[in-house]
């Protein structure tokens, strides 16, 4: 009974896809290599640059990071926030340098940088890409909070694993910008989302020299069953992260359940319930609304 049930599934799914343009075009250029991917943006690559020079230093790597002035403030602001606060308030560009460590500030100005990159001309589409991205920087914050507080991780590496976890969204909704006639229905874009996020995100990464730690939170950060290794990783972060995105926002009937994950279990070695895992987000709410304000 099951097989008969799920041939007419497979069928319309297949149907679906050999109707849409979007799927076919993106998978092609994908396949070929010459989707259009976004680059990584400007104040990244400099910074990446000057913190890989021999010669560079903490004052040196400030000019390259102040040229940017909102960016500049930011990261003033996470190095005074409970993620990183010292005894003393950071006033300045390099003595938050000096807080964050070279690193995680590198880490950070990407995060901060990324922003850039979600933008459209079409309403519909700038509407997609708003979306993503408070969704995005959403998880981001909820991921370093979570990692804050939980032994073995860097909340800056959390925070930008949080931010990338659907970056392969964006050439498509990009693609779809570019070619408005492209859509015939919105299921269109949902079934081009689901089937090729993931390779899309991976190449992207490639592409920016990501580590592939990354990547791994792109492909497993919804393989909500996933349990290939005893220690928990960044994928886990960020999965049980967007779970607590959902609170108040998805049915929760549609929504595996937390207790139940391997990635929980994992990152609490069964010291709590999910009740004390959800209190210690939620106490720390303020906390992460700060954060998700630097992204925005």
């Amino acid at each position: 009974m099951d097989q008969q049930n799920s041939t007419p599934k497979t069928t319309e799914s297949a149907a679906n896809l050999a109707k849409n343009r979007l799927y076919h075009d993106c998978y092609q250029f994908m396949q070929s290599d010459s989707l259009d991917l976004p680059t990584i943006p400007d104040v990244a690559f400099n910074i990446k640059r000057a913190i890989n020079d021999s010669s560079a230093n903490n004052n040196k790597i400030a000019r390259v990071v102040q040229i940017d002035p909102s960016i500049t403030a930011r990261l003033i602001k996470i190095s005074n926030s409970p993620l990183y606060r010292g005894r003393r308030k950071i006033e300045s560009c390099p003595e938050a340098l000096t807080r964050l460590g070279l690193k995680s500030a590198q880490q950070i100005i990407t995060t901060f940088a990324l922003k850039g990159i979600f933008n459209a001309a079409s309403p519909l589409i700038r509407k997609k890409m708003h979306e993503l991205w408070l969704h995005s920087s959403y998880v981001a914050a909820i991921s370093a909070v979570l990692a804050h507080k939980t032994p073995g991780f860097d909340p800056d590496k959390a925070m930008l694993a949080g931010l990338i976890h659907d970056i392969g969204i964006v050439p498509i909704l990009t693609y779809a910008d570019q070619n408005p006639d492209i859509l015939a229905t919105p299921k269109d874009l949902t079934e081009t989302v689901r089937k090729l996020r993931i390779k899309i995100g991976v190449q992207i990464l490639q592409k920016w020299d990501f580590h592939e730690d990354f990547s791994n939170v792109i492909v497993n950060s919804e393989n909500w069953q996933r349990d290939e290794q005893e220690a928990p990783d960044y994928a886990d972060i960020v999965m049980i992260s967007q779970l607590h995105s959902y609170i108040g926002k998805i049915d929760p009937k549609r929504m595996p359940k937390l207790d139940q994950l391997p990635a929980y279990h994992k990152l609490v070695s069964g010291n709590l319930d999910a009740d004390a895992s959800i209190n210690i987000l939620d106490q720390a709410k303020n906390e992460i609304n700060d954060i998700q304000k630097l992204l925005l």
